[in-house]
């Protein structure tokens, strides 16, 4: 992963209090943060986050900053939105959740979501034209929500006025962080 100087940027990261897939949580967190960037994980509540491995053995415990009713797109350089299958399905029914994301899909900055995480941008309707990945389940709920999925490790797209930066699983977390850190450096 790239030692990117990331320096005063913000990230905000948006999850449920349960099910979200803890790699793809708690390793962008800390790598995000380790290159200098804030980086603020809003949940429904202010209790722990009760991450899962493989969506079904507990994993770590994630004490989020804020809740998602109390976060303002507008302070973050980036939204992240990490996957988990019960996380996702959950989050994307979450009101405050899709008020942020459509919040970041308007004001045109950066959202990087990893394998069903792309769940909540089909939700809110910011697939449509768009080239991305995610975990293959998905792959019918992008196409019919007008997106073109691929089968890649990370794909950035930068063609719907804001950059979308996705990745399938947690072994591509490498090339997401990555991208993400190029990103965010030119920001």
């Amino acid at each position: 992963m790239t030692d990117t100087d990331l320096t005063g940027r913000r990230v905000l990261a948006i999850v449920t209090n349960y099910g979200v897939e803890q790699d793809e949580l708690v390793v962008p967190a800390r790598h995000l943060r380790d290159a200098g960037a804030r980086v603020d994980i809003a949940a429904v509540t202010t209790d722990p986050v009760q991450t899962l491995v493989g969506d079904k053995d507990p994993g770590e415990r994630v004490h989020p900053t804020l809740t998602l009713a109390d976060a303002d797109p507008a302070a973050y350089d980036l939204l992240l939105v990490p996957g988990g299958t019960l996380n996702a399905d959950s989050l994307r029914l979450n009101d405050d959740a899709m008020r942020i994301v459509r919040a970041f899909v308007s004001s045109e900055r950066p959202v990087a979501a990893i394998c069903h995480g792309p769940w909540a941008l089909v939700e809110a309707d910011a697939v449509r034209d768009r080239t991305l990945t995610s975990y293959a389940s998905l792959k019918t709920d992008i196409r019919n929500a007008g997106g073109r999925w691929v089968d890649e490790a990370v794909v950035r797209d930068d063609a719907g006025g804001f950059v979308l930066i996705t990745s399938r699983t947690p072994d591509d977390l490498k090339d997401f962080l990555d991208r993400i850190g190029t990103t965010l450096a030119a920001t």
